[in-house]
């Protein structure tokens, strides 16, 4: 399909469902991806190129590009070998060239139909005038054609005679040009999460170490086959006449002496005899120097980047183990250090935050929706609620794993998140007396914590993991803003909590005796509550819609049961035992004289004048929100 411009913003790889295979293949290629610059608008179907336009990261120009390299290596093995050894190139060496060069022909006319990257404008450019300008005006043309051209056919055109003269064989080095694309191959493949770096860059390093191996070799046995007497030379020395020894001979020796050298072994069996062979050992065994360098800093590095992680374990281990003994920290305590710490590193890939830290948001979202909607539907918390509150609530929960036998929550502790079981099982335990006490086991979708966050208490309870176990947490901060925001699902959460404490054990009740008076209040006030609703909704019809009607003008939405406070019988600046502080949690009445009496009944003591925690006089209810703190002076 045709278009109108001259260049087209390349599209980002869209989002949908795939298949595994499909999806590594397609992220295996995001290295090498054009991506569009910040504020292009791109459409999204396909990206659409001008015709007979070849997009550069077509899976099928990637192929060819591939099998192009297969070539590449072939011609800069023979293009040295041919020079070195004239016999070898005039039997079946010359027609596997003249067919490789065939093939770079073809290359050179491909190259005029393929879109490249412009850098400076971020946009892919499909014109042909533009593509062909550029390979034109680049240097690239002229040595895809120096190196594509058969001098040896075009030299028996011409005298006669198959590659005479060491210039033709000269010119055939320029096939050494197509080595830059085995360079641009290793770096896609390095990048390429279907193939292993490690064995990836381990194969780099041999092909450049044999490819140095082959070119010593060859040039050193050329050096030897042209000097004259052949006596003084490296080969000539030991095997006189070795020119007649035969091709595969000579190669073989040469193969030998490179290695030799390269390795620094050095049995003595062949050494320069002349001076050109002694400025080209000298040179070699220098060039040696950096290659070894080079070789031995890769693979070290290599090997480094395989055990990191394991000495950063050991590392971190040890100072734990360090601070607990300075410290004299009990051995318990110790364990469960050492056991998170191993933990942390055993489970490192599985842990949310850290794999999925660099993502955007929505791809997070969409990540935890996948894995714990289902867990937190299941939850007896959100029964009920709407799918919107769910999303949010799922999005912002934090998946986190814990070792066995180690405390998630604390005794006493400030609530600042709950914590709901994905997997594994936990202990609820009580300490009376410096006793511990177990009071029930949590499974799969049980929550832990939520009664010391939305009653804002110290938590009442310690958690402890009896085995592996994986739990999202969520803090009291965000739990509290959602809530806030969607008062519907919020009255959903707190019938189905009060639903769960009244079924809650003896022995779990009786570590928070103010749930009785507090379910007791509800139990009293909830049919309160029914009743002037009812007459709310008469007083409304009675009126027919007057604004004057003077029947009832309560507000229902402050109606007992809908807004819980914590009062207190002191002054908010005024310290007091602990005891005292723990202040009585209620509904909010209808009126500041009910609230009054309902304070005097449940502290002892009437008040006259009802503060906030800063020190605000209270004059109106319809400013109050869940879980403020009223004075009662």
């Amino acid at each position: 399909m045709a278009e109108k411009g001259s260049s087209t913003a390349p599209q980002p790889l869209p989002f949908r469902r795939r298949s595994t295979s499909e999806m590594k293949n397609k992220s295996a290629s995001v290295s090498c991806s054009l991506l569009p610059a910040f504020g292009t608008v791109v459409d999204d179907g396909d990206l659409h190129l001008k015709r007979n336009v070849i997009a550069p990261y077509d899976r099928r120009y990637r192929w060819w590009q591939t099998f192009l390299v297969g070539l590449v290596i072939y011609s800069a093995w023979a293009s040295i070998f041919e020079l070195t050894f004239d016999k070898a190139a005039n039997g079946v060496l010359l027609f596997i060239d003249l067919v490789v060069d065939f093939f770079f022909a073809i290359d050179i006319i491909l190259t005029f139909f393929v879109a490249y990257f412009d850098t400076s404008k971020f946009v892919l450019v499909d014109d042909h005038l533009k593509i062909a300008f550029r390979y034109v005006t680049k240097f690239w043309l002229f040595m895809d054609v120096a190196s594509t051209i058969p001098f040896t056919l075009i030299n028996k055109i011409l005298i006669g005679e198959w590659h005479t003269g060491q210039v033709f064989g000269l010119l055939n080095l320029l096939r050494l040009w197509r080595l830059h694309r085995v360079g641009e191959l290793f770096k896609r493949l390095e990048k390429d999460i279907r193939f292993s770096y490690f064995w990836t860059r381990l194969l780099k390093l041999i092909c450049v170490t044999l490819f140095a191996v082959h070119s010593a070799g060859c040039c050193y046995y050329w050096l030897a086959a042209r000097h004259k007497p052949s006596e003084h030379t490296w080969i000539g020395r030991l095997i006189g006449d070795f020119k007649q020894k035969g091709v595969w001979h000579g190669y073989i020796c040469s193969i030998y002496w490179s290695i030799v050298t390269l390795t620094s072994v050095g049995y003595g069996e062949f050494y320069s005899m002349n001076e050109g062979e002694k400025i080209f050992n000298s040179i070699y065994m220098l060039f040696n120097m950096g290659l070894i360098a080079y070789i031995i800093g890769n693979i070290t590095n290599l090997v480094v980047q395989s055990v990191v992680k394991t000495f950063a374990m050991r590392d971190s281990i040890n100072e734990v183990m360090r601070y607990a003994s300075k410290n004299q920290l009990p051995e318990g305590m110790r364990e469960q250090m050492l056991a998170h710490m191993q933990l942390k590193f055993n489970k490192a890939e599985l842990q949310q935050e850290e794999v999925l830290k660099d993502l955007p948001k929505a791809i997070r979202s969409s990540i935890a929706q996948h894995l714990f909607w289902k867990t937190v539907e299941k939850t007896y918390l959100f029964q009920g609620v709407s799918d919107g509150f769910l999303s949010q609530l799922v999005s912002e929960m934090k998946a986190e794993y814990f070792p066995p036998r180690i405390e998630i929550i604390l005794q006493n502790e400030i609530p600042t998140d709950f914590y709901i079981l994905v997997s594994g099982a936990v202990d609820v335990v009580t300490y009376k007396n410096g006793t511990e006490q177990f009071l029930s086991n949590l499974e799969f979708a049980d929550v832990a914590g939520e009664i010391g966050v939305i009653f804002n208490i110290p938590q009442p309870f310690t958690v402890r993991t009896k085995r592996l176990s994986q739990v999202i947490r969520i803090s009291h901060h965000q739990f509290k803003q959602m809530v806030q925001s969607e008062s519907g699902d919020g009255k959903i959460i707190i019938a189905n909590f009060m639903e769960y404490l009244r079924g809650l054990e003896k022995d779990m009740l009786q570590e928070l005796p103010f749930l009785t008076e507090l379910l007791a209040d509800q139990n009293v006030q909830q049919p309160t509550a029914q009743n002037e609703e009812k007459q709310n909704r008469e007083t409304m019809d009675s009126t027919d819609g007057n604004p004057t009607g003077t029947s009832n003008t309560s507000d229902p939405s402050l109606s007992a049961g809908t807004i819980r406070v914590i009062i207190y019988g002191y002054h908010p600046s005024k310290k007091t035992m602990s005891g005292d502080r723990l202040g009585k949690l209620i509904y909010l009445p209808n009126s500041i004289a009910d609230l009054f009496n309902l304070a005097e009944k449940k502290l002892g003591k009437r008040g006259s004048t009802i503060l906030m925690a800063d020190g605000s006089e209270v004059e109106d209810f319809s400013a109050l929100r869940e879980n403020d703190h009223l004075f009662i002076v």
